[in-house]
């Protein structure tokens, strides 16, 4: 009878597995699962925003987004996409020499910018659809407003905000990968990225659609002014603060997924184990 999930290490070595594949992929194909995954992500935040921008209570308005954001992740793992936090655990491939640090880092960089131009493009709809004068043009004030938020932050707060998001991020899908139905990915996939959502912790992928949406809503008279925020603070977001969000979360992340999950697994249920299996071969012969 076959086992209903995936035991944490036949989870370990599956994800090697996935990382050979995802490493040894071709350009296009990676360009166009980036490039959707990006798009995914994008969309998952529009919604929870459209869900949750009218709401005072911080509490509430927090839980109302993060009930609907996580669709964006099990867009990813249901559909299928390739989403750069995501991959930050092929660190656990290059761990066992199955793939080199040259296609490592090859399979980040097309998916990152492919990621970005997703983004992008659903910013660019979200932009010409109107869709941010919802609610008198509240929905556009709050783009800025989260934008905004994001741009004053410092190199170290989105580090290590960016450390925990994709400790939490890596750990969902992870866990997916443990379950062999639908709703069994769903239900792993939604719960992780609730709770990361309702923490604030920052997703190098969700900052570009943020970001973006901020630089395109600040165009805008009426969003500016729905914002309630001050010249400072909208002038502050410009291409140069994105830039400077995106590397400390990027770092962040790959420090989170790569390290605090990838390596750590790849400790325990690789490395580790590869020792007692040597050790146990000199002590039989």
């Amino acid at each position: 009878m076959d086992k209903q999930m995936l035991s944490p290490k036949e989870i370990c070595t599956y994800v090697e597995s996935i990382g050979v594949q995802k490493a040894n992929n071709k350009f296009i194909q990676t360009l166009i699962l980036g490039v959707l995954a990006g798009a995914f992500v994008a969309i998952g935040g529009f919604s929870a925003a459209t869900a949750s921008h009218s709401i005072e209570n911080i509490g509430v308005a927090k839980l109302a987004s993060s009930v609907v954001f996580p669709v964006g992740l099990m867009f990813v793992l249901i559909c299928g996409a390739e989403l750069f936090t995501g991959n930050c655990l092929l660190t656990i491939a290059y761990a066992e020499k199955k793939i080199t640090l040259k296609k490592m880092l090859r399979n980040w960089t097309i998916v990152y910018f492919a990621n970005f131009l997703g983004a992008l493009i659903i910013v660019v709809l979200i932009y010409y659809s109107g869709l941010l004068s919802t609610n008198g043009g509240k929905l556009g004030g709050y783009a800025i407003k989260v934008a905004a938020y994001k741009s004053g932050l410092t190199f170290t707060e989105v580090f290590t905000s960016g450390i925990l998001c994709n400790l939490v991020v890596s750990l969902a899908v992870w866990g997916s990968y443990a379950a062999k139905d639908v709703i069994g990915k769903v239900v792993i996939s939604f719960f992780p990225i609730m709770a990361f959502v309702i923490a604030g912790f920052e997703h190098s992928v969700a900052n570009m659609y943020y970001l973006l949406l901020g630089l395109f809503a600040k165009t805008n008279p009426l969003y500016v002014e729905m914002s309630h925020q001050t010249a400072e603070k909208v002038a502050n977001i410009n291409f140069i603060h994105v830039v400077q969000n995106l590397i400390p979360a990027t770092l962040g992340n790959i420090v989170g997924g790569g390290v605090f999950v990838g390596i750590a697994y790849w400790l325990v249920y690789k490395k580790t184990a590869s020792k007692e299996f040597d050790t146990k071969q000199k002590m039989a012969a």
